[in-house]
C-alpha cells in the first residue's frame, strides 16, 4: 500500500512578501516530490489569527505542528517529511 503524500498548510496574508518568499522556497524544495500544500489567509479563522497572526508566514504539517515560520527552512522541511509516517 502506498503512503499518502505529506500535507502542509502555509498560513500567510495576501501581498505578503515574506509569505511569497517562503512559498517559493517550499515549491522549489518540493519540486518533483509528492506533497500536498494548501495555503490560507491567517486572518480567515480567529484561532489562526490569535496563534499565528504576528508570526506569518507559518508552515504547518498535517498535525498542525510548526515546520518553519518567518523564512523557509529546508532542513526543517526535510525533518518534517521524515518524522511522520
Amino acid at each position: 500500500m502506498t503512503e499518502p503524500p505529506p500535507r502542509f498548510l502555509l498560513l500567510g496574508r495576501p501581498d505578503c512578501p515574506l509569505c511569497e518568499e517562503l512559498y517559493g522556497g517550499l515549491m522549489e524544495a518540493l519540486a518533483g516530490r509528492p506533497a500536498d500544500v494548501d495555503t490560507a489567509d491567517v486572518d480567515s479563522r480567529p484561532e489562526w489569527r490569535r496563534r499565528y497572526g504576528l508570526r506569518i508566514p507559518v508552515l504547518l504539517d498535517a498535525w498542525n505542528e510548526v515546520v518553519c515560520e518567518g523564512r523557509f527552512d529546508a532542513q526543517a522541511l526535510e525533518d518534517a517529511m521524515r518524522s511522520r509516517p
